[in-house]
């Protein structure tokens, strides 16, 4: 029989595990891994268990000796325990338990000690225990193991043999030398993908490198890029993410607003991507040379900043692989090639790359090989464009061949999809996901979108970047509205997620005339070249400096898993606290959703979260005005107005002055 009869104790309902153990979790350095499970044995001896954990091999590496992690709490059999990790890379865990046949036999001769029952047996009852420890004692535990036999075995005072017996020394050195053979083992080993904080914590700023030349008309390069880095930098953002930068097709080149005849000036959409200067490998001629880019990569670094590129999996028809590898792509009954669709949307400059062709594992190969090629370049972050209309099965290959050779590298999925198709591409390994936060306008959307994405399975998985804004997406809380309206959409989106994006200048600048009909700006930067005042300054760019530098101060904000929503008499008002996970940086945000008139209300402070009391008064910091107040009751009244800064971030003291009597 293969039923080892031993084996007593049952591990269920083990959590997080997503889809039994199909796919890892997600933390970064340092970020808690809480685990939970089920465990319970037969009869009332007393269990144990540890969660096992360890660095996962690679290749053909030893494998790795598993660390040890005690429980926290067993309550009711539900078994809790906490681990994180120090270091990138994929990492292994998995729960052991057993019978604790020694900890049972403790916890009844105190009892029974405790009732004046007589000792003897039962304390030889340890030394069969111990004596049995023997064979798996090194000879320092023997000699501790020897003295200890002889100690309970001596006749003394019960008082002193029970009190050894039940001696940390004791208990340590038996829990260490248990038999484990007769261990249960978790069915499954499962895994968790630990990169590093920028996965976890990120501000983004997209601009279109051809739009930075200082002279109006002209187009702009990595050299005059370079130079509004500076700019960004001050503003606190440190992740630069750029547009396709490669050579843009003429054939069905797109015109102004996205017309289907371009002039000849028209500098087409950057997506549509490919000429006879070259693919993705190759850099548009008026961009500059590849040590420009290089050279742009290297100021954004010494600045704290990196360059993220867009990865975009399609062609213009001027692409050298449509010649190269026609069996890449889909041809029709009358020999033209198929351009990318979405009814009643036409990319007619864009064709697909067909997943489904024979030749995929070279498709594949040369897909990976972009992707490399950028990172040799000095790029770790690549925003990926429609990555679900690609093959999940080589988005999960990529990214993992990826991981295995490259530490460091992010992918950020730029998929507003369906929900189910979005969770998978963060299952197979995905970095962060843009999300629906630019569709939700109400307190209770946002309560319940935050909910589902910070209290449910997804947290294990899917990380969220808000962005307010997009070169594709001008959306209704942003257009035609004024200032106030930017506003409350960066301080939402800057505080709801701890990743967050936006595409300026057009941001920072209030632009926000919609093409009619449609849910995108009018004039497009994707279509043509724009000429901006990189310094102007406005009271939109002072906030986001200085949101920025909020995040970058207060730890509280650096995850978006903390969030917890708190009461307010106001449904025009929102409140939530972030507290970090060293429980030192408390917080708590209150925003008004109303971008026309001022709002006013009370808002229940969480005082046991905070660790406060009621009646104590208690000093808080608006960090967004540097506005000192005290309270000291669980209901307390504010009032935001969009002329001035429609939010408050408060920062709980960590002390409570006791209310003079």
């Amino acid at each position: 029989m293969s039923i080892d009869g031993h084996k007593r104790v049952i591990i269920e309902n083990v959590n997080p595990e997503i889809e039994c153990g199909r796919y890892p979790i997600k933390r970064v350095i340092n970020e808690e891994i809480k685990v939970t499970a089920d465990i319970f044995g037969d009869g009332h001896d007393k269990v144990n268990a540890l969660l096992l954990f360890r660095e996962k091999k690679k290749g053909t590496e030893k494998e790795k000796k598993w660390q040890e992690q005690l429980s926290e709490s067993a309550e009711n059999d539900k078994w809790t325990f906490r681990f994180k990790n120090e270091k990138t890379g994929s990492y292994e865990y998995t729960i052991e338990a057993w019978i604790d046949h020694f900890s049972t036999w403790q916890y009844g001769l105190k009892k029974k000690f405790e009732a004046g029952q007589p000792m003897d047996t039962e304390l030889l009852i340890g030394v069969e225990m111990m004596d049995e420890a023997m064979a798996r004692a090194n000879a320092s535990e023997k000699k501790k193991l020897t003295s200890w036999i002889e100690e309970l075995r001596r006749d003394k005072i019960e008082t002193e043999s029970v009190a050894l017996a039940l001696s940390p020394e004791v208990t340590n050195l038996m829990f260490r030398l248990r038999d484990q053979t007769k261990a249960s083992r978790y069915s499954k080993v499962l895994e968790v993908q630990v990169e590093r904080k920028r996965a976890l914590f990120s501000a983004w700023y997209e601009f279109f490198p051809r739009s930075t030349s200082p002279t109006e008309g002209a187009h702009g390069t990595f050299k005059t890029s370079e130079k509004i880095l500076p700019e960004i930098a001050k503003m606190g953002f440190n992740v630069i993410y750029l547009p396709p930068i490669h050579p843009i097709g003429r054939s069905f080149r797109k015109g102004m607003n996205n017309a289907t005849e371009a002039g000849p000036n028209d500098p087409g959409s950057p997506w549509a991507i490919g000429s006879e200067d070259g693919g993705h490998k190759a850099i548009h001629p008026e961009l500059g040379t590849m040590n420009d880019f290089k050279s742009m990569v290297s100021k954004a670094n010494e600045l704290g900043m990196e360059i993220a590129l867009d990865f975009a999996i399609q062609c213009s028809q001027d692409h050298p692989y449509v010649k190269e590898h026609p069996q890449w792509f889909k041809w029709r009954p009358d020999g033209t090639v198929q351009y990318a669709e979405n009814p009643p949307k036409k990319y007619q400059d864009v064709l697909p790359v067909n997943f489904e062709t024979e030749d995929w594992e070279n498709l594949w190969k040369e897909l990976k090989s972009i992707v490399e090629f950028w990172i040799d370049k000095g790029v770790k972050i690549f925003r990926v464009d429609n990555p679900h209309t690609k093959s999940f099965i080589f988005w999960e290959w990529l990214i993992k061949e990826i991981n295995l050779k490259h530490d460091g590298v992010l992918f950020l999925a730029e998929a507003f999809t369906r929900p189910r198709v979005m969770e998978k591409l963060a299952k197979v390994g995905f970095t962060q996901s843009y999300t629906y936060f630019t569709w939700r306008n109400s307190k209770e959307e946002f309560q319940e979108y935050l909910t589902e994405l910070s209290k449910t399975q997804m947290r294990e998985y899917f990380r969220p970047n808000f962005w307010p804004n997009t070169p594709d997406i001008l959306p209704i809380s942003l257009e035609n509205k004024k200032e106030p309206s930017f506003l409350i959409r960066l301080l939402l989106a800057g505080t709801l997620s701890s990743n967050w994006g936006m595409y300026g200048p057009l941001f920072e600048f209030g632009i926000n005339e919609a093409y009619p009909g449609k849910e995108e700006y009018t004039h497009s930067e994707k279509y043509e070249i724009k000429h901006w005042d990189w310094e102007n300054s406005t009271k939109i760019k002072e906030v986001i400096t200085l949101l920025n530098w909020i995040r970058k101060e207060n730890e509280a904000l650096q995850t978006t898993w903390n969030i917890e929503f708190c009461d307010t008499d106001n449904d025009m008002l929102i409140c939530y606290s972030k507290i970090s996970q060293d429980l030192e940086n408390k917080l708590l945000v209150v925003i008004s959703l109303d971008p026309k008139f001022s709002q006013t209300g009370w808002i229940k402070v969480p005082l046991k979260q905070f660790n406060l009391q009621e009646n104590f008064p208690f000093t808080i910091t608006d960090l967004l005005t540097d506005s000192k107040y005290v309270w000291e009751n669980e209901w307390n009244y504010v009032a935001l107005h969009p002329q001035g800064i429609p939010g408050h971030i408060f920062k709980i003291e960590n002390h409570q002055k006791e209310k003079n009597k």
